[in-house]
């Protein structure tokens, strides 16, 4: 093989790979993470929307009831 093919054939073969990176960055839409963001995809305009209804305010509504009946019959014991 003489020089003249050997770097044709590196040019050649460099362009092949970076026309092959180059289609499929284009081409594939995942999401990214990038300092810290969840970026989306590019396709997150034609996703479908999920709907999560609103829930009660506060969470533990029994704990908290749990932890008053507690105090309270901690305040009747002292007594």
């Amino acid at each position: 093989m003489t020089n003249t093919m050997k770097s044709r054939r590196i040019v050649t073969t460099s362009v092949a790979c970076l026309t092959l990176a180059g289609v499929l960055s284009i081409t594939t839409g995942c999401q990214t993470y990038l300092n810290g963001q969840t970026l989306p995809s590019p396709y997150y305009l034609q996703d479908d929307v999920q709907y999560f209804p609103a829930g009660p305010e506060f969470k533990l509504p029994r704990e908290a009831a749990a932890l008053k009946a507690a105090r309270a019959e901690e305040k009747l014991n002292r007594r």
